[in-house]
């Protein structure tokens, strides 16, 4: 098992940090890891997401909403193929911060017999969730018209 996470702050209501985050079809605007999303966001629903890896080729997948609590959490699990050879549960938590702004945490936990085979590349992964928490916290932050 291996787990990474990071952490961004956003002078942002929760509110709007989970517009944000649910607006998949407007992924493509604003997201520069996960470029590509359809799909419903209520537990149990199936997505569709393209990521594009800086260090690495795109990947589509097709993870399974876990946890959708609006304004507090956000999750998915995805596997390579078959349950146990690669899979990932990936969450977004949401807390509101005293004094206004949002905490988003964004981690991932990998498990599977193929995990030590691919540490590399789910260390770089942590690249990729700061780029997409960067451009998070500007899209959430911009003000709308």
């Amino acid at each position: 098992m291996r787990q990474i996470a990071t952490v961004v702050d956003i002078a942002a209501t929760p509110a709007r940090v989970w517009e944000v985050l649910t607006d998949l079809p407007h992924y493509s605007d604003w997201n520069p890891f996960i470029r590509e999303a359809s799909g419903e966001v209520a537990p149990g629903a199936r997505l569709r997401l393209r990521t594009f890896p800086a260090r690495g080729r795109p990947v589509t997948f097709r993870p399974r909403i876990r946890t959708a609590v609006p304004q507090r959490e956000l999750s998915w699990m995805g596997r390579l193929v078959l349950p146990g050879l690669f899979d990932g549960l990936h969450r977004f938590v949401l807390t509101d911060l005293d004094g206004g702004g949002t905490r988003v945490v964004q981690d991932e936990r990998f498990t599977g017999v193929l995990v030590p085979a691919l540490a590399k590349a789910v260390a770089r992964t942590t690249e990729d969730f700061d780029a997409l928490n960067r451009a998070l916290r500007k899209r959430c932050e911009a003000v709308r018209v």
